[in-house]
C-alpha cells in the first residue's frame, strides 16, 4: 500500500501554508519553486482542498493562498481523505454489499481495523504538529521559513 504523490504533495502544500500562516496568503508559484513541485501539479491538488474548505483564495495584486483555520486545527487525516477520496483500503469495509463472501470472511475485520488504524494515526497529527516537528529538525522558529 502507498500514499499517493498527490497527498504527500498535498500535506507539503498544506504545510508550507501552515508555516506561513500568520503572514497573509502565499502564492502556488513560490511554494512550488520551493517544494521543487510543479505548479500545475499544485494547481490541481488545491482545488479540492479548497473545495472541501480547508483553504481560501484571495484574488488581486496581495492574492494567493491560506488556511482556512489554524495549522492546529488541520488533521493530516483530512488531508488525506479530500486527496485520497477516502481512506478505506478495500471496497468491502466501506459497502458491504460489495463483496459476496462478507459472511464468511475471515479477512473484512483486519482490514477494517488495519484502516482504523490509518485513521487514527493521521487523526492524532495536526499541520500544528508538522509545524512544530519542522521547527525543531531544522533549528530555527517556524516564521523563519520563507518561500
Amino acid at each position: 500500500m502507498k500514499i499517493s504523490a498527490r497527498t504527500r504533495y498535498g500535506t507539503r502544500l498544506m504545510l508550507a501554508l501552515a508555516l506561513n500562516y500568520d503572514k497573509g496568503p502565499f502564492l502556488l508559484k513560490d511554494i512550488a519553486e520551493q517544494e521543487e513541485i510543479s505548479e500545475k501539479y499544485l494547481g490541481q491538488i488545491i482545488i479540492p482542498l479548497k473545495a472541501k474548505g480547508l483553504v481560501i483564495s484571495f484574488r488581486g495584486a496581495s492574492g494567493g493562498y491560506s488556511l482556512s483555520r489554524p495549522p492546529q486545527e488541520i488533521t493530516v487525516k483530512e488531508i488525506a481523505e479530500v486527496l485520497e477520496g477516502g481512506l478505506c483500503l478495500v471496497e468491502c469495509v466501506s459497502n458491504p454489499k460489495a463483496c459476496q463472501q462478507l459472511s464468511r470472511c475471515v479477512t473484512h475485520k483486519l482490514w477494517s481495523e488495519l484502516g482504523e488504524n490509518i485513521a487514527n494515526s493521521l487523526n492524532s497529527v495536526t499541520l500544528g504538529d508538522l509545524v512544530e516537528e519542522y521547527s525543531a529538525k531544522n533549528g530555527q522558529n517556524s516564521s523563519m521559513y520563507n518561500i
